[in-house]
């Protein structure tokens, strides 16, 4: 077993007498370059190109590309070229199992940088199997709560579960979506939701904690997704006397239903989950739309304008969404891991992504900073776009809340939920 921290403090004392620069030729001497020997390290990304979820993928593909480029600019991770292999999944469970298998036994990927909460959870014992860390900012679902990480042991490895998360939970962000909902006087809901895991996670987390803080579901209606009319549904949900409804449905379902929502002059306060903070849904059903939010994770990391910066100046003219600053977190950490192990293997990266994520080390914004103070002898502690990236023992992240309202046809930012008003529903040691 190699990349523990006596290894690394061996590497440290190392750099510091030859000098950085000349690492790269005589680490393969030493054996210190494994994955693969001194070539190209290969990390696969599985992605939504095709399938529901497909209008999330470009912003973060382009965050990818642009911390990639990044990250080879500065050298690589142990003077080394990072390439990324990108495969679709369709957040298909049985596709999802066949592009992991393919990257990891024949791309030789060392680590994964994605799956949906739809893909993770039927393929849990399929992923423990592999033993291939999976850094991913895609899953809200609180399946996830406490399963990954490495328990707070990295350097023992037998109990560790393989999976790291650099977006917040569902828990946090429908935490954020239930308080507000309470603060606007909607004491009693509806709700109306898809059969997607991620549909019903973002159900489970609003539910649980609206009514753990006093609110109460008059009615919940779950619904078959791509029907070309959900009329009868409504009809069923409005029956129920409340004064806000929630909606967790895919895009395309979503703006369906709400336009039949519209054309049936039902009104009340609609609150969206997450994934529907979409200009899309707001243009198609129109002005009937004003004033619905939802609650998203925030962009609370302190590092969030290195990341923007970089993001602005990449090709493309890919939207921001929830899930763009975590994707540049993911392959951050990943190659700051690789680059405290001293070798690019699954088992080496797996130990450091707890160490350079949390403690007190020298405080980074990006890989180049990272590599710069590892070498200088430093420990080091990476400050994600989306969160601090302090990651728990479960492999999970805290950060911000943001409020996304609907005007005149577009979502924009009217308040911001601190990390800290919504600890309480992430108790330590449960999360």
């Amino acid at each position: 077993m190699v990349g523990n921290s006596d290894r690394v403090v061996d590497r440290r004392t190392f750099l510091k007498i030859s000098g950085a620069g000349s690492i790269a030729a005589t680490a393969g001497c030493l054996g210190l370059g494994g994955g693969g020997g001194g070539g190209a390290i290969t990390i696969g990304q599985p992605a939504a190109q095709t399938g529901q979820w497909d209008f999330l993928q470009p912003g973060v593909s382009k965050a990818t590309d642009v911390a990639l480029q990044g990250i080879n600019d500065a050298g690589g991770p142990l003077d080394r070229e990072l390439t990324l292999e990108r495969s679709d999944t369709s957040v298909n469970p049985q596709q999802a199992r066949t592009v992991v298998t393919q990257l990891t036994e024949n791309e030789d990927a060392v680590a994964v940088l994605g799956l949906f909460s739809s893909e993770l959870e039927p393929m849990y014992d399929f992923l423990q199997e592999q033993q291939v860390p999976v850094v991913t900012p895609w899953p809200g679902s609180n399946f996830l709560d406490t399963r990954g990480g490495d328990h707070g042991t990295p350097e023992d490895v037998s109990d560790d579960e393989w999976i790291w998360r650099t977006v917040i939970s569902d828990t946090v962000h429908t935490a954020g979506a239930a308080l507000r909902s309470l603060d606007q006087g909607h004491d009693t809901m509806g709700i109306i939701n898809g059969t997607t895991s991620g549909a019903r996670s973002w159900v489970g987390g609003f539910r649980s904690a609206y009514e753990a803080n006093g609110g109460t579901v008059a009615e919940q209606v779950e619904v078959a997704q791509g029907e070309s009319n959900y009329q009868s549904a409504l009809e069923r949900l409005f029956q129920a006397d409340f004064s806000a409804f929630a909606v967790s449905l895919p895009l395309e379902d979503a703006i369906t239903l709400l336009s039949d929502w519209a054309d049936g002059g039902y009104g009340r306060q609609p609150v969206l989950s997450d994934p529907l903070s979409q200009n899309e849904l707001a243009n198609q059903v129109g002005s009937d739309l004003n004033g619905a939010w939802a609650a998203s994770p925030g962009e609370s990391g302190p590092n969030y304008g290195t990341f923007e910066s970089a993001y602005s100046s990449g090709e493309g003219d890919a939207e921001i969404n929830a899930w763009t600053p975590p994707a540049w977190d993911a392959i951050q950490v990943t190659a700051l891991a690789i680059e405290r192990a001293g070798e690019a293997t699954p088992e080496a990266i797996e130990q450091n992504l707890g160490p350079v994520s949390r403690g007190s080390g020298t405080e980074v914004a990006d890989f180049a900073e990272g590599k710069e103070a590892l070498a200088n002898g430093d420990e080091i502690k990476y400050m994600g776009a989306a969160t601090p990236v302090t990651f728990t023992q479960f492999g999970n992240v805290v950060g911000s809340v943001v409020i996304n309202e609907v005007q005149d046809g577009a979502f924009g930012q009217v308040e911001t939920i601190p990390a800290e008003d919504l600890r309480e529903f992430v108790p330590e040691g449960e999360y």
